[in-house]
């Protein structure tokens, strides 16, 4: 049973989680929402357990198709970055920023950028193009990120400022065209780099969140240097391109890992 502590462990987490906004918003939502990303998480992870090779393509797409289709088309909830700022400006401690919260601002200090890798519903379209290990090395391009978190930023404030009506309104058709384009763009980044992440390595806006928290992130994986034969399969596998054979927290691209567990799939000697 100590291979299933991880997933038992996130579980129990989601669970608490789900039961104490259910009791303190007095809504009985949140106890589904929690405790339904909780259950498809703990499910991907005792699949990979059970060396089930789409074990993470099915909680991206029990995570992902929710989080796009009912809460954001069928709920009108806008879960991008925009709707973080909206709530964040109204002072409302709901939908987006209860999201942004757990999942992107406290939880990475936890299991780091792992949301990128089974719940992000941009790059559950991604992970299905054609270039899933990069062809290139990686770019120094990541700081057009901060450029896209400014705008989104100026575009909700700029919003508020002007006192313009039907703002939820407006919220969710950003959400639709939002996605729109960060679809289009991260298709194109792929196509163009060869790489299926680019999008998430050098344009993502919420990584500005999450990559200084998963610096300390307490989940992650690490090498036994004693099997470690330095044979590189594990960095050529790497989506976010991880120096994975370096245990230290300042190893190259660290707070970029997803833990998608391809290099450890691909270790030879089970050294990860």
């Amino acid at each position: 049973m100590k291979k299933y502590i991880i997933p038992i462990s996130i579980f129990l987490l989601f669970e608490t989680i789900a039961i104490t906004l259910w009791l303190t918003k007095d809504n009985l939502f949140y106890l589904f929402n929690f405790s339904y990303i909780g259950f498809s998480i703990t499910l991907g992870l005792i699949l990979f357990t059970m060396k089930y090779k789409h074990a993470r393509r099915i909680t991206q797409l029990l995570v992902g198709l929710y989080m796009l289709i009912y809460l954001g088309l069928i709920c009108n909830e806008n879960m991008q970055i925009e709707g973080f700022w909206y709530y964040l400006f109204t002072g409302v401690f709901e939908a987006a920023t209860i999201h942004y919260a757990v999942a992107k601002i406290l939880g990475p200090l936890i299991f780091g950028r792992g949301w990128c890798g089974y719940a992000c519903w941009t790059a559950m379209v991604l992970d299905l193009l054609p270039y899933k290990t990069p062809l290139h090395p990686r770019k120094r391009i990541g700081w057009i990120r901060y450029i896209f978190f400014v705008i989104s930023l100026i575009y909700v404030s700029t919003l508020f400022l002007a006192n313009i009506g039907s703002l939820e309104k407006i919220m969710f058709w950003s959400f639709i065209i939002g996605n729109i384009l960060y679809y289009a763009l991260g298709i194109i980044l792929a196509f163009a780099l060869k790489d299926n992440r680019a999008f998430c390595k050098y344009i993502c806006p919420v990584a500005v969140f999450m990559k200084p928290m998963s610096y300390f992130s307490i989940l992650r994986i690490k090498c036994d240097t004693n099997k470690c034969i330095s044979c590189g399969k594990c960095k050529k596998v790497c989506p976010m391109d991880v120096d994975i054979t370096d245990n230290s927290r300042s190893r190259q691209n660290g707070t970029d890992c997803i833990l998608c567990f391809e290099c450890v799939n691909a270790c030879p000697k089970k050294a990860l």
